[in-house]
């Protein structure tokens, strides 16, 4: 939920695996999953489901194992209600959205309980209705309970992902793990999309280098004035990770910038603008992309 680039993808390697899996999805997106099914171009494996079982009511489904929480960021409390359905006594529900505070967001409405992070590593975008290009060579999940603790539901879901082929693993650290993801995704939205360039350009000039380090060391510095246990340093690492991914690269919000549909810049640039008021860090680089993206966040599409 929802069968987007991200939900798609993993659901689509559950279901190959033989797991029943139900695809939450409306619009155009459910009629093309249903008239032609769920197919996947990946550089780890093609695949294609002519018969997912997508729907757009949680209630056709009922109770569930897991549910893989993607929905974009500004339906994440909607979706949550929808979801009420798919959730019981033991069910699982692992955030895999781009923010940093989808845990908090959804444990009110479902039960602190039954709702994991998660931080989903992967570069996929929704090419068209049901088609979901992925053009990473990765494809990796990490989960967790916010509080650190063992749980047997969650790690009974990782097992069986596993042996379904997904990179997946429980981490006692969720936290840490969703900031320093939320640091790089920042940086690189935050740049690709201001800058109207892929990851490449942007490194070559110095420029626009020192932007892209800057947006990731007013993460960092947030997340750590909030105490979480990030390293003083790891805009530095995430600026080596970067060196070494591919120059093509683009975030999603460049992506959703370029076709004009509605932006998640409020949870992300706007996120450590906004927490860096509460807190009293300066944030100028993630201030000046919230005003360039201000007025193209809903979209024109």
């Amino acid at each position: 939920m929802a069968a987007g680039a991200v939900g798609g993808y993993f659901g689509a390697r559950l279901a190959a695996a033989g797991h029943d899996v139900s695809f939450i999805a409306r619009g155009a997106l459910l009629d093309a999953i249903r008239s032609k099914g769920l197919k996947i171009e990946s550089t780890l494996g093609n695949l294609h489901l002519p018969n997912a079982n997508a729907t757009s009511d949680p209630k056709d489904v009922g109770t569930v194992d897991v549910v893989l929480f993607a929905v974009n960021l500004w339906a994440t409390e909607k979706a949550a209600e929808m979801a009420r359905p798919l959730v019981g006594p033991s069910t699982r529900v692992i955030t895999l959205q781009n923010g940093i505070d989808s845990v908090e967001r959804i444990a009110p409405i479902l039960g602190a309980d039954k709702v994991a992070g998660g931080s989903a590593y992967i570069a996929s975008v929704m090419a068209s209705p049901g088609f979901v290009s992925h053009t990473s060579a990765f494809a990796r999940m990490i989960c967790g309970r916010i509080d650190g603790k063992p749980d047997a539901p969650l790690q009974a879901f990782v097992d069986a992902a596993q042996k379904a082929g997904i990179d997946i693993s429980v981490t006692p650290a969720i936290d840490v793990e969703r900031w320093q993801k939320f640091t790089f995704l920042v940086g690189l939205s935050g740049a690709t999309a201001a800058l109207r360039s892929p990851l490449g350009p942007i490194l070559d000039d110095p420029d626009t280098r020192k932007f892209l380090h800057d947006l990731m060391r007013e993460v960092v510095a947030v997340g750590r004035a909030k105490g979480v246990a990030l390293a003083a340093d790891y805009a530095d690492d995430r600026m080596n990770f970067a060196a070494n991914a591919p120059r093509t690269m683009k975030a999603s919000l460049a992506h959703d910038l370029e076709r004009g549909n509605r932006l998640e810049v409020d949870w992300l640039a706007g996120k450590v603008a906004s927490l860096g008021r509460e807190l009293g860090v300066p944030t100028p680089a993630n201030d000046a992309v919230y005003t360039v993206l201000k007025l193209h966040r809903m979209g024109h599409v």
